[in-house]
């Protein structure tokens, strides 16, 4: 009888990761990219007068890679913010329907979120919008925000299906009884 019960667990190991060496490499890649440009752009500037053109606006549009790509990831981990201050007076059974409140508003917000940023992203697309000074097309970005989004909220209803015991207070931890 365990045999079944182990094969969904595996499963969602197999899932979260794909998901944290996805996500995590694209941020750490994005990341990468603006500490290298940063570098050669302050080095440029300090050595030759000149900067690298167009640095301004390619760290922005990086830092929405690295703050979009990790936004699974944090959620994943239990590393958002959360107010606990009545905790400690709450049982636990309240505590997980609490949890189970969140993570749902979490998948509503964030699910919403992506299919307006979808939106966005398809007018943004169809006007032919892009940065001004390197013009590169910004709809892409923001297509990847909303696909970010969404896997986000996909996130937070596995939560909701399968509570971790460092997410849900009151859930007990793997291998204790």
């Amino acid at each position: 009888m365990t045999q079944p019960a182990q094969a969904p667990r595996h499963g969602d190991e197999a899932w979260r990761r794909l998901l944290e060496w996805l996500c995590g490499s694209l941020a750490a890649l994005a990341l990468f990219a603006i500490m290298m440009l940063t570098l050669v752009d302050v080095t440029g500037r300090k050595l030759l007068s000149q900067s690298v053109p167009g640095s301004l606006e390619m760290t922005e549009l990086l830092m929405v890679v690295v703050i979009f790509a990790g936004l699974p990831l944090v959620s994943m981990a239990g590393e958002h913010v959360v107010f606990d201050s009545l905790d400690p007076w709450l049982p636990p059974r309240v505590r997980r329907v609490q949890g189970l409140f969140v993570d749902l508003c979490c998948v509503l917000g964030l699910l919403g979120l992506a299919w307006v940023m979808w939106g966005m992203a398809g007018q943004r697309a169809g006007d032919g919008e892009t940065t001004a000074q390197l013009k590169l097309p910004i709809a892409p970005f923001v297509y990847g925000m909303s696909v970010l989004c969404a896997v986000t909220a996909l996130v937070h209803a596995m939560l909701m299906l399968r509570p971790v015991a460092h997410h849900h207070v009151g859930v007990e931890a793997e291998g204790t009884t």
